[in-house]
């Protein structure tokens, strides 16, 4: 019996290996496409096999039909990997020269196209191409990082970590490339860039979310593997179907050994000089900048040590960009209601919303603390983000985000809030991370005459996709001015701004401020069966369910369903968001003392 154990274990670790290596070729397909359409008459193979070496075309075909099996868009994934694969054996050398290649010709074939030449005639679509260029370079750079990791695909104890990771980050790269046609809306482009960016994207989509089906579907394997049930019934499965976020005891990254054991000792030392900031922000003069922008100038490209930016007290009009390289950058202020970086970038004013953010940040491990964000265009405006978040392990503490609509926007990967107040009037929290906040206040603010109030419009558009607003142990309440308005200008919890739309509020306080029905319908029946809406545990005037909307997509969870949207549960909080010293309870908070919440009031405290 234990070598029959052990020959199963084997040939489940080799169908792995061949399972990740089709979803790395898929993901080079998803750029290649990109590169391809925009500059359809070049042709590259970068996959012939110059050693000699080759396989049964066969057992190629057969391989590439079980990589397929569990994908949405099959006949993209057979005929791409078909036409890519070639003979070779190496799979590892075969994904590195692929992705070299493809990325080479992505950036030949923009260069090359003549469509930026058609876009530039009206402003509006000219600036929703810039945006799309930016976009598409982000999602590129998501299969770069899944590319620099390719080197441990052989390790089989890395597995779990690996593919979690690979989900959050293809998902990221799906969302870039949907925030790209989100630019296009109501533009006027004489030569339709909209449809034909659509046109253009349509595969490369479909091909990335036959890469996540594929990672979803490893885990599966994988997770039985290592968990073996003693009925044979899979263990752990998420609602839909899918595995949880976060199941399993995975590596600590790679970046805590630097970084955060740095955040640590500034956390808890007593001595003033752990206190010492790298940089100080002061509109006076008193510090080493005068401006936010000039003090990130500073911030070291992609390190690994946590840079310290202390902002002193002041309204900061300026638009702030924290990139891609600005890696463990953390920002304290004095106070949300001292320390305040404003901006009035809109919509109406012929900004795209993602371009109307005061704050951006892309910087992975990012935190802020005791800073007020905001966006003062004000309602007449419509789309003014306050702050957009698309790092990758961004936390937020004893924060606020104000605006009207769009306020805050959660874009993509994993995003931590605690103690932070968030006001706006539509969609004021928006976006497709996997967001979680805890002891949170979120505040309905009035808004123009014809307009209704929603607090929520989550953004996913894959069923597969790891991401959620969940909303725990917080207060969803309205500023003074709304109440008398309140039957008029009537509020929602959310609405389905994309098809799989996914929220969760729990164990909150629902002041009496939000309608019976709950939630709000985004355009007739769109994303009603599909979206995934579940309210448990809430207290408060507005939490009583009887007479909430009955579609398709609003669930009804138990205790144990509940808490795999916690955050030690859905996206591996206690690898990330503890070693930050922020208060944090891992699990449900009801019925539980408050001694689990890992409670460190003194962080960074003498800035």
């Amino acid at each position: 019996m234990a070598d029959l154990e052990d020959a199963e274990v084997t040939s489940k670790r080799r169908i792995a290996i061949i399972v990740v290596s089709g979803f790395f070729l898929v993901s080079m397909v998803v750029a290649l496409t990109v590169g391809a359409g925009i500059d359809k008459g070049f042709h590259l193979n970068p996959f012939s096999d110059k050693r000699g070496s080759s396989i049964d075309k066969s057992a190629s075909t057969k391989a590439i039909k079980a990589i397929c099996q569990p994908t949405d868009y099959k006949q993209e994934c057979l005929s791409s990997l078909t036409s890519a694969a070639g003979n070779t054996t190496d799979q590892i050398q075969l994904i590195k020269i692929g992705f070299q290649a493809t990325m080479k010709q992505i950036y030949e074939g923009t260069k090359k196209s003549n469509l930026l030449q058609k876009l530039e005639k009206d402003p509006r679509t000219s600036m929703a191409l810039d945006t799309c260029k930016e976009l598409m370079e982000l999602a590129v750079d998501e299969l770069r990082q899944s590319f620099n990791r390719v080197g441990d695909i052989e390790n089989f104890s890395k597995y779990k970590t690996f593919i979690m990771d690979l989900k959050v980050w293809l998902s990221a790269s799906i969302t870039y490339q949907e925030s790209c046609l989100d630019a296009f809306e109501n533009t006027t482009s004489s030569t339709d860039a909209g449809l034909e960016m659509k046109t253009l994207l349509k595969t490369s989509m479909r091909l990335s979310s036959n890469g996540l089906a594929m990672v979803s579907q490893i885990f599966s394997a994988l997770t039985d593997l290592n968990n073996p049930d003693p009925s044979g019934r899979r263990r752990l499965l998420s609602l839909d179907g899918l595995p949880i976020l976060g199941h399993g005891d995975l590596e600590f990254p790679e970046w805590y050994e630097a970084g955060v054991r740095k955040l640590l000792t500034i956390s808890t030392a007593p001595a003033p000089k752990a206190n010492k900031p790298n940089a100080v922000v002061a509109k006076d003069g008193s510090g080493s900048y005068k401006t936010i922008s000039e003090a990130l100038e500073h911030v070291p490209k992609y390190g690994n040590e946590t840079f310290v930016i202390y902002i002193k007290e002041g309204v900061y009009n300026e638009s702030v960009r924290v990139n891609r390289s600005m890696t463990n950058v953390m920002m304290i202020g004095d106070g949300t209601n001292k320390t305040r970086i404003t901006g009035n970038q809109n919509f109406v004013d012929g900004t795209p919303t993602y371009r109307t953010a005061t704050v951006a940040i892309h910087g992975d491990h990012f935190m802020a603390m005791d800073i007020g964000f905001e966006n003062s265009a004000g309602p007449e405006k419509h789309q003014a983000v306050a702050l957009r978040v698309s790092a990758d392990e961004a936390i937020f503490y004893k924060c606020s985000m104000d605006g009207y609509q769009d306020t805050l926007y959660t874009h993509t990967h994993r995003q931590f809030y605690h103690d932070c107040t968030i006001s706006g009037t539509i969609d004021f929290v928006f976006g497709d991370a996997a967001a979680i906040f805890q002891n949170c206040t979120f505040v309905v603010r009035k808004p123009l005459p014809d307009q209704s109030c929603i607090v929520t419009a989550q953004g996913r558009k894959e069923r597969r996709q790891p991401s959620a607003i969940v909303i725990q142990n917080s207060t969803i309440t309205a500023d003074p001015d709304y109440f008398p308005v309140k039957n008029v200008n009537k509020a929602y919890l959310g609405r389905p701004w994309k098809e799989y739309s996914r929220t969760i509020i729990m164990e909150s306080y629902i002041d009496d401020v939000i309608q019976p029905e709950g939630w709000l319908p985004w355009a007739g029946q769109w994303g009603l069966r599909t979206c995934f809406y579940t309210e448990f545990r809430n207290t408060g005037p507005a939490a009583n369910k009887a007479r909430r909307v009955t579609w398709q997509g609003i669930k009804q969870i138990t205790r144990r369903q509940a808490a795999q949207f916690t955050p030690g549960k859905f996206f591996r909080g206690d690898e990330w968001i503890k070693l930050s010293g922020v208060p944090y309870v891992p699990g449900l908070t009801t019925n539980r003392q408050s001694k689990n919440a890992t409670t460190n009031r003194s962080v960074l405290r003498g800035f």
